[in-house]
């Protein structure tokens, strides 16, 4: 099956080369399945990086300080580069990877789903643990709003203030998005932003005029 890794891969490969979009959630939700006795509370965030996530998982352990799991998952990143997951005491793979599957199965990034046991007596076995914990984050994340943002990518362009109306018409003929324009004796800086898959028709434009420097300053 080593040739369907590699398709996948190359299909990440090619969405993160010509696609400028991602699906994350508006605001927090939450879900609950009960099974046996045991309730499970999902609990679906939007996150930008991992220290939001544990802040998020202290404050959810405080609250609910006498379930007996707090079991997690989220993924970061345009091209969800960052996936991790955690069982917390559960056996291996029964909790953290199937909330990270319901994560993936939305298409989803910049989204941490975190699934609160309270026990009930009764062991459900690794089959039940896997469906209580998928099905609960499922539930969380069925009663989120998706949300699909732009990937934007920023540039800095220096150049002689002469040339300058040279920048404001490929802005106009590209769409692009002034941030900051800045005046230096008789240069100027100018930050624009741009959608990801028009960034090399800009920024190849602006070179071709052999009068700007132009750098990459970040991805957003």
């Amino acid at each position: 099956m080593r040739w369907l890794s590699y398709l996948l891969l190359f299909y990440r490969l090619a969405n993160m080369l010509f696609s400028d979009t991602y699906k994350t959630i508006a605001t927090a939700s939450q879900g609950e399945f009960k099974d046996k006795g045991s309730k499970f509370i999902g609990f679906a965030f939007p996150i930008t990086n991992e220290a939001e996530v544990r802040d998020i998982i202290n404050n959810l352990k405080k609250e609910h300080y006498t379930a007996a799991h707090h079991c997690y998952a989220y993924i970061l990143g345009t091209a969800q580069e960052i996936q991790k997951s955690n069982d917390d005491r559960e056996p291996n793979n029964t909790a953290g990877k199937p909330i990270l599957r319901a994560i993936l199965s939305k298409q989803l990034t910049n989204t941490l789903v975190v699934v609160v046991r309270y026990f009930g007596g009764k062991l459900l076995g690794v089959h039940g643990l896997i469906q209580a914990y998928g099905e609960s984050a499922n539930e969380a994340l069925n009663a989120a709003t998706i949300l699909e943002k732009i990937i934007t990518e920023h540039y800095l362009v220096t150049g002689n203030y002469e040339d300058e109306n040279e920048v404001y018409k490929a802005y106009k003929q590209f769409g692009a998005k002034i941030i900051s324009h800045e005046y230096n004796e008789n240069q100027f800086n100018s930050i624009f932003e741009i959608r990801k898959t028009k960034a090399l028709e800009i920024t190849t434009y602006l070179k071709d005029k052999r009068l700007f420097e132009i750098k990459f300053v970040s991805e957003q």
